[in-house]
């Protein structure tokens, strides 16, 4: 009887360890998911600078972006002389850039998604958003810690073994009063530390509040960073599926 009793008691803490778990893993995915949707909406038109900052030398862009749900982003580059009217879009899985002065419209292939976007610190992926960070990633609580001020969940994110993503694990601090993030850790397949990212100048937006200052820096790399500011953002934005053809992609202005 005494064993049955020890057999149930260690069945029954199993069975609520199992359920915690589960129970962890929805919260932390409900987590990452509001913030996502906070930070993006499902639409969006934005205008940003970015400062591309080296050891000798800074340049400087601007450009514009659109974006619909997961599915669809479209950035045009304003800024400077040169690189004006190049365009990178995204349409479900591909990626597309049209060149202006060779007036041709480039594929990007899936190895391409975590090379430099116009020589920044930020990849193809993370400007046009093509992987889903809350479809492609487990997620799981892991701590909790204060930033800026802001008490913090800590959410370990690890892509499914079929993933296509950039990244091997990204570690995310996420406001537990207001849902947005404000520092991401990017890590590759062996673990190793390669960009960390934290987000500041937290403004009302619109219907919501959001930081708007990105700070990106390599982990390997002493003197270089790339800040991006969100000058303009509108939410909610009437977008046609059209809107993010190859033949508007080289047109739009």
């Amino acid at each position: 009887m005494c064993m049955q009793r020890n057999i149930k008691a260690v069945l029954l803490f199993l069975i609520i360890a199992i359920g915690c778990m589960k129970a962890s893993a929805q919260d932390a995915k409900a987590i990452v998911k509001k913030s996502y949707d906070l930070m993006r909406g499902t639409s969006s038109y934005s205008e940003a600078t970015m400062a591309i900052i080296r050891p000798k030398y800074t340049r400087t862009l601007q450009f514009k972006s659109w974006s619909k749900g997961t599915d669809y982003s479209l950035v045009y580059v304003m800024s400077p002389a040169k690189d004006k009217g190049q365009v990178s879009l995204k349409r479900d899985n591909e990626m597309w850039n049209w060149m202006p002065s060779i007036r041709r419209m480039i594929k990007i292939p899936p190895s391409m998604m975590n090379q430099s976007w116009m020589g920044s610190d930020l990849t193809n992926d993370d400007i046009v958003k093509e992987s889903s960070i809350v479809d492609d990633y487990d997620h799981k609580i892991i701590g909790e810690e204060s930033v800026g001020g802001e008490d913090c969940w800590e959410i370990e994110l690890v892509p499914h073994e079929d993933a296509a993503v950039v990244w091997g694990k990204i570690v995310s601090m996420i406001s537990k009063k207001n849902g947005y993030t404000l520092q991401n850790k990017y890590y590759d397949e062996d673990e190793e530390l390669v960009n960390s990212e934290s987000m500041s100048k937290v403004k009302k937006v619109g219907d919501r509040t959001i930081p708007t200052f990105y700070e990106v820096i390599p982990a390997d790399k002493p003197g270089q960073k790339t800040t991006m500011s969100m000058d303009v953002i509108r939410f909610g934005e009437k977008l046609n599926d059209n809107f993010f053809s190859i033949q508007n992609a080289k047109r739009v202005r």
